[in-house]
């Protein structure tokens, strides 16, 4: 099993970014794909989750109407594509997997890292 996660840089405030995670080794069409940030001394969090079909998805408060979450079942990727960045949007980046009928995550990414500066 592997989640890759890609697309994270350096990006100036009002900048953006499209991060990728590629999965392979489960049935991803079966999977919430979900989006993790971490920053520096403070708890991950819940950025953005998708269903396995892609039909719901829900956001943190932080980044409703600035951030996007999709999924391609074909090519099993979930992106989230994210625009008007700000500093505090800085961290490491994580997908995770969770079996739609289970309540936990069952594999994580090694994450990626996102600097929102001038």
């Amino acid at each position: 099993v592997q989640l890759v996660e890609s697309g994270g840089g350096l990006v100036q405030p009002g900048g953006s970014l499209r991060l990728s995670c590629a999965a392979s080794g489960f049935n991803f069409n079966s999977y919430v794909m979900s989006w993790y940030r971490q920053a520096p001394e403070k708890e991950r969090e819940l950025v953005a989750a998708i269903s396995s079909t892609g039909s719901s998805k829900n956001y943190a408060d932080t980044v409703k109407g600035r951030f996007t979450i999709s999924r391609d079942n074909a090519n099993n990727t979930v992106y989230l594509q994210m625009n008007s960045l700000k500093p505090e949007d800085t961290a490491v980046y994580y997908c995770a997997a969770r079996f739609r009928f289970r309540s936990t995550n069952d594999y994580w990414g090694q994450g990626t890292q996102v600097t929102v500066s001038s």
